[in-house]
């Protein structure tokens, strides 16, 4: 059985920014799941990650349980990937980073470092952030997306954080890593992450674009996505 790819959409963000990939993914014959997480910080308390593998394992509860899958990770959610492997109910074949945050080797993940925590204090209001595409520039965030509208669509699924969420330090299995795992970078600043991802002895390859290029060419992403999981499925194993 195909392992099914299991879509993790930046905690930033919502399922729509996975939406045109996991279409693309359908139409080559592939089961995609875009779990919500979108109320996984409806809470100011930490932590964050158990309501991350919930949301996971409740999306794909209906999948038949021996069925694998394979964990694709966008941005923040990598630091995610290891608990969501780790608590998976049904064989995990592989996990692949998309333009997306590597957890720690060893000991737990920051969710973020010291200098950018500081940084997020001065714009926390009642204890939240606010929206992630009012924190740059809106040139600069309109070329991220492939028009106005996608814009709008996926602008409007965005959760406030609250600054706890970025104050957690999310655990790191042992083991979580033992299955192949692999980085697809769109740019950078990314291609730090790419770089450590191939001193970690993964495969990595490039389309290049920007961070949200899944929207903007949902049909290259899809297509690199398939490519570099495809021999996963014989790895697949329970976490």
């Amino acid at each position: 059985m195909a392992p099914a790819f299991v879509l993790v959409h930046s905690l930033l963000l919502g399922p729509l920014s996975w939406a045109p990939a996991a279409a693309r993914l359908a139409v080559h014959g592939a089961v995609a799941i875009v779990p919500s997480l979108v109320d996984a910080t409806d809470s100011d308390d930490p932590p964050f990650w158990p309501r991350v593998t919930d949301a996971v394992n409740d999306a794909v509860e209906h999948l038949p349980h021996d069925q694998p899958i394979r964990i694709v990770a966008h941005s923040n959610a990598g630091l995610f990937v290891p608990v969501i492997a780790h608590a998976a109910r049904r064989p995990v074949a592989g996990c692949l980073f998309v333009d997306a945050s590597l957890p720690a080797r060893t000991g737990p993940s920051p969710a973020a470092s010291p200098e950018r925590l500081d940084h997020l204090r001065t714009m926390v209001t009642e204890g939240r952030l606010p929206p992630w595409t009012t924190w740059w520039d809106e040139d600069d965030v309109a070329r991220l997306f492939p028009d106005p509208q996608t814009a709008s669509a996926v602008s409007a699924e965005q959760p406030r954080l609250p600054l706890s969420f970025y104050q957690e330090r999310i655990p790191v299995p042992a083991g979580w890593s033992d299955r192949p795992c692999g980085y697809l970078l769109f740019g950078p600043p990314y291609d730090r992450m790419a770089q450590d991802a191939r001193e970690r002895g993964w495969d990595v390859d490039q389309v290049p674009g920007g961070h949200l290029h899944q929207l903007v060419d949902p049909d290259a992403v899809a297509a690199r996505t398939i490519a570099m999981t495809r021999g996963w499925v014989s790895a697949a194993h329970l976490g």
